[in-house]
């Protein structure tokens, strides 16, 4: 119960101290807050317009993993990083020796 009262208080302190940042700024930030490291390192934030968030994943296992997660984690993102998210899209990272 205190762990959560805390993780909520670091959550809000982060959103307020993100307010000079460009939207894709505040929402690369509020990633790793928003899903927790291990998932954050399988993906970054890439794009952002008009509400849509656009995430680059590492792989097909974590990118299902995340879908599954879309609707939470776009509330979170939207919460810590204030900013309006209304949808998440997750696309692979591609192979820069292709």
């Amino acid at each position: 119960m205190v762990l959560q009262g805390m993780r909520d208080l670091l959550r809000e302190s982060l959103g307020s101290s993100l307010h000079t940042l460009q939207d894709l700024d505040r929402l690369a930030a509020a990633w790793p807050v928003a899903c927790g490291r291990s998932m954050a390192e399988r993906g970054a934030v890439v794009g952002y317009e008009n509400g849509v968030v656009r995430i680059q994943v590492a792989d097909e296992a974590w990118l299902r993993q995340l879908m599954s997660m879309r609707g939470q984690l776009a509330g979170e993102m939207a919460r810590i990083a204030k900013v309006k998210v209304t949808e998440i899209h997750f696309e692979l990272k591609r192979n820069s020796r292709q």
